[in-house]
């Protein structure tokens, strides 16, 4: 698999410099300054992508082109962002950009509760707390029905509602809709003043949006845009729901054997594919996730390598990639025998795969790195994930060779 990072632009604090010193193929990024739902012009792609190659790498995936609210939940103004969001397709394939991840997921892309947990060695990482969660919906957002979302932690919630200080409501609120936002969808911003009450408006405009409309209304924005995707040949690769289960009154459909197996179905054209993230699906304890390779590997456009560790009551955190519920060791074997059986496919002969979340650690917080995205702990990750892989291609006779060395 070729070794990709995501980026964040030419403001990230982490330089492609540093990157193409830790063995990193391929960049993951996108135009971060272009508002949702505006074309993205070849000018402005190819600046970009012309200073990745000036370091030696490749723009290998574009992550993401995101899909308007109003193109999820049906909006009066669809029409016309699809109509923009093809152009863009048209723009990244002239400049030799050929796979997007993107997600369905409404409102909310990634939900955790705690952004640095601390972990046993000193180190922190990303988790959800069910019962935070809870507290936050039923008594800081104050969403209609959210008590009965939540009976099985409603005792906790309770004595949190005793404990909690408004120091510790407003950090929740950081962490679930303002810090984990702001940089991917771009619906909530770090300076806006009453991310909360934004954070209301967006969710009513799913009001009454079952699992099926949502459903439905994904599979007209595919069949729109299939046919620019097969003239182009550009490859759409959906993110599973990260978490993997409703939250927020919201449907979630890509969470799930059964989901995944309807996507596909639903637009069967091998430019309608899915992005693997080994730790989005090892979230949901329903999920087998090497099962789920195994199925679903020829239609994987791009792989995410992460796993979590689920315990008894539902809470997750982020696993060591050598550990959790994913096990990448297996899923290094089931994608690496698959990028070696499409090969000769000129735009995706190659199958991008990135780390992922990291630990943070050693100074990582002091840095002033997106949450999740830290550089030692990524870097600690990369370097476990490229030894699988060394090891997975000498087990099936591939050349392994380690980017930017003799």
């Amino acid at each position: 698999m070729e070794r990709t990072w995501r980026w964040f632009g030419k403001n990230d604090k982490i330089t492609l410099d540093m990157l193409r010193q830790i063995g990193v193929e391929g960049i993951v990024t996108a135009l971060h300054d272009v508002p949702n739902g505006e074309v993205w012009t070849r000018e402005k792609i190819r600046d970009l992508r012309e200073y990745i190659e000036s370091y030696g790498m490749r723009w290998s995936v574009v992550e993401s082109l995101p899909v308007s609210e109003s193109i999820k939940y049906a909006g009066d103004d669809r029409d016309r962002l699809i109509e923009n969001y093809k152009e863009s397709l048209k723009n990244l394939s002239l400049e030799g950009i050929n796979t997007i991840c993107y997600n369905f997921m409404p409102v909310l892309d990634w939900a955790r509760t705690d952004l640095s947990h601390p972990n046993p060695n000193g180190t922190t990482n990303l988790f959800f707390s069910r019962a935070e969660f809870a507290y936050f919906d039923i008594c800081i957002l104050k969403r209609q029905g959210a008590e009965k979302d939540w009976q099985d932690v409603a005792a906790e919630v309770e004595k949190m509602k005793q404990t909690m200080t408004a120091e510790d409501n407003h950090k929740l609120v950081e962490n679930i809709i303002v810090k984990t936002q702001g940089f991917v969808s771009g619906n909530i911003k770090e300076d806006d003043e009453h991310p909360v009450e934004l954070f209301r408006q967006l969710l009513d405009l799913y009001k009454g949006i079952t699992k099926e409309q949502l459903r439905e209304n994904m599979k007209y924005f595919l069949n729109a845009i299939m046919p620019t995707c097969e003239e182009y040949d550009m490859y759409m690769c959906v993110h599973p729901d990260d978490p993997p289960f409703p939250i927020l009154g919201l449907p979630r459909i890509v969470t799930s054997d059964e989901d995944i197996r309807w996507f596909l179905e639903a637009v069967d054209n091998p430019h309608n594919g899915l992005t693997f993230c080994a730790g989005s699906l090892s979230a949901g304890r329903h999920n087998d996730v090497v099962e789920l390779a195994r199925k679903y590997c020829s239609r994987t456009w791009f792989v995410h390598l992460r796993s979590c560790h689920v315990f008894d009551n539902g809470d997750f955190t982020e696993a060591s990639h050598l550990g959790g519920r994913a096990d990448l060791i297996e899923l290094a074997r089931i994608f690496e025998k698959e990028e070696t059986r499409r090969s000769g496919n000129p735009n995706i002969g190659k199958l991008p795969m990135r780390v992922d979340h990291g630990m943070t650690m050693l100074g990582d917080e002091n840095r002033g790195y997106n949450a999740g995205y830290s550089f030692l702990g990524r870097m600690f990750a990369m370097g476990q994930v490229q030894g699988i892989i060394a090891t997975v291609d000498r087990e099936l006779g591939k050349e392994y060779r380690q980017p930017g060395l003799w």
